[in-house]
């Protein structure tokens, strides 16, 4: 019988490309909990859980900044600066600079602007500035727009602590890309699958190429707007997707903490 010689260096490849490619471990750090100023306790309920991206919407509304998506519900309850911007202040105070008494546990804080940015941006990063401890370069807090975002011409022309969710198919020049933390698309511009059973082929194969882009672009991934259940998270993870976006914060911490790995 014949012998092959199998240079390391090609079985190296193949692991980093097949096996190292398809196994990730998922913990609550990748759970991003989406709408989250509707939960009943905002920000608190994904905190508890360790949740490594929280998003709020935001709107500007007669000089105030509000966590929510429909102007109606303006109130002093619902302010971003009592809802968000202290409490995430408070725990870093708490935890000695850091977000998470896990001190390699990084928290996104997303904000989604439901009103214009050449208004509603500024007025944010002066609120953001009333804390300090929320723009410190070497913790483990990072503050991220979406939504409303200015064109990438004029990234730079915010703060560096400020960075922005990109999209797949956009092309930013290397600059604007360093401000850049993340892309993100809905699930509904690739499939109208409904969360139950399989993902069809063709629709997992397109998806499958847009978290490799981003991949590639060095960037993490997440969509909006997918089911959400168990079966979705399980093939979101089987897919690569770096955050899973929930509207069930309580069950997915549940499930993250317990599912077989």
């Amino acid at each position: 019988m014949k012998c092959v010689l199998i240079s390391p260096l090609i079985v190296s490849m193949f692991l980093n490309s097949t096996f190292a490619q398809t196994v990730l471990s998922y913990s609550t750090a990748q759970a991003h909990s989406h709408n989250d100023n509707r939960q009943l306790r905002p920000f608190s309920e994904a905190y508890d859980q360790q949740f490594g991206s929280i998003e709020t919407d935001v709107m500007l509304e007669k000089g105030n900044l509000y966590a929510i998506n429909n102007a109606v519900d303006a109130s002093p309850s619902r302010m971003l600066n009592k809802l968000y911007l202290q409490p995430v202040s408070e725990q870093i105070d708490r935890n000695a600079g850091q977000i998470y008494t896990q001190r390699d546990i990084m928290l996104q804080l997303i904000f989604d602007l439901k009103t214009p940015a050449a208004e509603t941006l500024p007025a944010l990063i002066k609120e953001i500035e009333k804390f300090k401890n929320l723009t410190d370069p070497n913790g483990t807090f990072k503050i991220v727009i979406t939504g409303n975002i200015p064109s990438p011409d004029a990234f730079d022309q915010y703060p560096s602590y400020i960075s922005f969710e990109g999209l797949p198919d956009a092309a930013y020049t290397p600059k604007q890309l360093e401000r850049i933390a993340l892309i993100g698309q809905s699930f509904q511009k690739y499939t109208s699958w409904n969360g139950e059973g399989a993902l069809p082929k063709n629709d997992r194969k397109l998806i499958n190429k847009v978290v490799q882009k981003a991949h590639e672009m060095g960037k993490k991934i997440r969509f909006r707007d997918a089911p959400d259940n168990i079966n979705t998270w399980k093939i979101m993870m089987g897919l690569q997707v770096d955050y899973l976006d929930t509207g069930k914060v309580i069950q997915m911490g549940d499930y993250l903490r317990t599912a077989p790995r």
